[in-house]
C-alpha cells in the first residue's frame, strides 16, 4: 500500500507544547522580567522581534523539530505578533537566546538545546540560574565563533555581582543572588525591569487617585460654598422682606 505524503500546507505546527511557562516563581520572574526589560529597550526598533516561550520550528515538514526558548531576540524581521516562529519562512535565526534553569529543564538546556542553538547558528546563548542550584553559578554565556559556541568570561565585582556582556544585544547582564538587571554599557544606565514598571504603574495610579481626590474635594467645597451662598441669599431676602414690612 502506498503512503500518502502530506503537502507542506497540510502539516500542522501547534502553537502549544503542553509545558508550563515556568516551574517556579524564580523562573517565572526571570522570564517575564527579562522579556519586559528587553521589550521596552527595543520598543522603537521595528526590525527587532522578541518573544518568550514561543515555539520555534526549524525543519519544514517536521513538526517535532522545535524548541521553545524562554526568551529570544531576532534582528531583521518585522516586529509583529506571531503564533509560532518558522525558520524557513522568516529566514532569520534568533541572534540571542536565554534559558532560565529549573529542576526540570536545566539538563536539556545544557545538552540538547545547547547543541541545537549552536547548530542553528544562534550568535549568543545565555543561561541564567536564579537560585544557583543547577549550573553551579548564576549566569553563563556562550558566543558563536565559527561553527561552535565558545564560553564567555564573566566579570565578578567585589560586591558579588557577576557581569556578562552581550555584544549581540549591546547590553550588560548583571546578576547578584536571585536578581538580574540589564545595563546599557554606553550610558551606564540600568534598564527598568518588570518590578520597576509595576512600581511606576502603581505610582502613576496613586498620583491619579490623589488628583481625583483633590478634584472631588474641590468640587465638594464648591458645592458647599454654593449652598452657603444660596442660604445667605435666602436669608438676605428674608431680612429685606422683613424690613419692608416694618417700613410699611
Amino acid at each position: 500500500m502506498s503512503q500518502r505524503t502530506l503537502s507542506p500546507a497540510a502539516i500542522d505546527y501547534p502553537s502549544r507544547d503542553g509545558k508550563p511557562l515556568a516551574e517556579n516563581d524564580w523562573q517565572l520572574r526571570a522570564i517575564l522580567g527579562s522579556f519586559a526589560a528587553l521589550d521596552l529597550h527595543f520598543r522603537d526598533r521595528p526590525d527587532v522581534y522578541l518573544s518568550a516561550d514561543l515555539l520555534i520550528y526549524y525543519e519544514e515538514g517536521n513538526p517535532r523539530a522545535r524548541a521553545a526558548p524562554d526568551v529570544f531576540v531576532v534582528f531583521g524581521v518585522p516586529k509583529r505578533k506571531r503564533p509560532i516562529y518558522k525558520l524557513w519562512e522568516e529566514g532569520v535565526v534568533p541572534a540571542f537566546v536565554m534559558e532560565v534553569a529549573s529542576r526540570g529543564t536545566w539538563r536539556e538546556d545544557e545538552g540538547r538545546k545547547a547543541k541545537l542553538y549552536e547548530r542553528l547558528g544562534v550568535r549568543e546563548y545565555f543561561q541564567y540560574d536564579p537560585t544557583g542550584e543547577y549550573l553551579g553559578l548564576n549566569l553563563k554565556g556562550r558566543r558563536l565563533a565559527g561553527a561552535a559556541h565558545e564560553p564567555l568570561a564573566a566579570v565578578e565585582y567585589l560586591d558579588g555581582t557577576v557581569m556578562l556582556r552581550s555584544e549581540t544585544l549591546g547590553l550588560d547582564f548583571h546578576v547578584r543572588g536571585e536578581e538580574m538587571w540589564f545595563f546599557d554599557p554606553e550610558t551606564g544606565e540600568r534598564l527598568p525591569n518588570a518590578l520597576d514598571l509595576y512600581a511606576a504603574h502603581r505610582a502613576a495610579e496613586e498620583r491619579a487617585d490623589a488628583a481625583r481626590s483633590r478634584v472631588e474635594a474641590a468640587e465638594s467645597r464648591a458645592v458647599e460654598a454654593e449652598s452657603r451662598a444660596e442660604t445667605a441669599e435666602a436669608r438676605i431676602a428674608e431680612l429685606e422682606a422683613l424690613l419692608r414690612e416694618r417700613r410699611g
